[in-house]
């Protein structure tokens, strides 16, 4: 069974770790890498599923990545080293994942793809640049699956449109991604207050989320997504890598098992620390019981004293008469005689 992806609390985020080709196209390496996933605490192993032939022109398709990381100066050629894998291989792979406990995704960049990936995943996920593919949208939309849809490069307008393609198709529930289709994404261009925007144009339509691409600090922290996740993203996405140093263009903006690792962590100590809405007086109650001031005589008093309030003081007691009874304690009797700070005994009065 999925885990759930829409709806989740902001606290607790579908987490989705993009190992995309990073596999290089070893099946025993991808894998490896779906255990590193689940050791990690991610919620799903995400690959692509394409074929140069069918996603980019052989002469016109130049690179929009970071060539110092990746040189290759050809989309279609940069496809074409890793699209060797079919129904098999993903077959293989969608069973390992229900083995350790994680979804199975991948992003299909074909029609064919569509339907041959469908058996496999709980969702199907739509990559920025395919926005505008009405009929790659259309085709996912009518596969009557959960479909995330990431948005970078694209306007309001047209993330309304490819809404309305996939709503048109069948499609009933949608998660909209924010994201910054620049390889690396600078730190100064991630603007994840589009995350505040997206809620309050689509929040009623839409899970909202984010998938992110930049490169994690020397550390492998990757603060950007525990930002997200507070602006209230309730699906992160982000490259996954067994090696960071691996050259090619998605290793070296990605996590690796020992980041995703940490990155669940924190998400797990931010939801302890977040608790419940409703005030907790269970595990105070030691504090309740012996911080809580109590009401005390504040001189020796006589029996019969009619007590007024410079006969009383609060005191801190672990037993007695709470504080909170001021009122109804001031103008009672005494029917013993009390020495000067001994706490006061509903027993003690008239």
């Amino acid at each position: 069974m999925s885990v759930q992806i829409m709806h989740r609390d902001y606290l607790d985020p579908y987490v989705i770790a993009e190992i995309g080709v990073n596999h290089e196209g070893s099946l025993a390496r991808a894998l490896k890498m779906i255990d590193s996933v689940a050791s990690a605490g991610g919620h799903a192993a995400k690959f692509q599923t394409y074929k140069a032939a069918t996603l980019a022109s052989r002469d016109s398709s130049p690179a929009y990545w970071d060539t110092t990381k990746e040189a290759t100066p050809s989309q279609f050629e940069l496809f074409s080293r890793y699209d060797s894998f079919g129904v098999a291989e993903y077959e293989i792979l969608a069973e390992h994942c229900a083995e350790v406990g994680i979804d199975f995704l991948s992003t299909p960049f074909d029609l064919p793809s569509v339907s041959m990936l469908a058996p496999y995943m709980p969702a199907f996920k739509i990559a920025s640049a395919d926005l505008t593919n009405v009929p790659l949208v259309r085709e996912i939309g009518a596969q009557g699956k959960p479909v995330i849809m990431s948005i970078g490069a694209s306007t309001f307008d047209e993330i309304d449109r490819a809404m309305g393609v996939l709503t048109s198709a069948g499609a009933t529930q949608i998660g909209l991604l924010h994201c910054v289709l620049r390889y690396p994404t600078p730190p100064a261009d991630a603007n994840l207050l589009v995350i505040s925007s997206l809620l309050e144009r689509y929040g009623q339509d839409a899970t909202v989320g984010y998938s992110d691409h930049v490169a994690p600090n020397e550390d492998g922290d990757v603060p950007s997504l525990l930002l997200a996740s507070s602006l209230g993203a309730r699906i992160i996405e982000k490259h996954f890598t067994d090696d960071r140093s691996a050259v090619g263009n998605d290793h070296y903006h990605a996590f690796d098992e020992s980041g995703l690792r940490r990155f669940t962590r924190e998400l797990a100590q931010r939801r302890e620390l977040a608790g419940s809405p409703t005030p907790d007086t269970l595990s105070q109650r030691t504090a309740i019981q012996n911080a809580r001031r109590r009401i005390c005589v504040a001189q020796d008093l006589r029996s019969g004293t009619v007590l007024l309030e410079s006969d009383l003081i609060p005191l801190r007691a672990n037993q007695g008469i709470e504080v909170a009874e001021w009122d109804q304690i001031v103008g009672r009797s005494l029917r013993v005689p009390k020495t000067k700070y001994d706490v006061l005994l509903i027993s003690d009065l008239e």
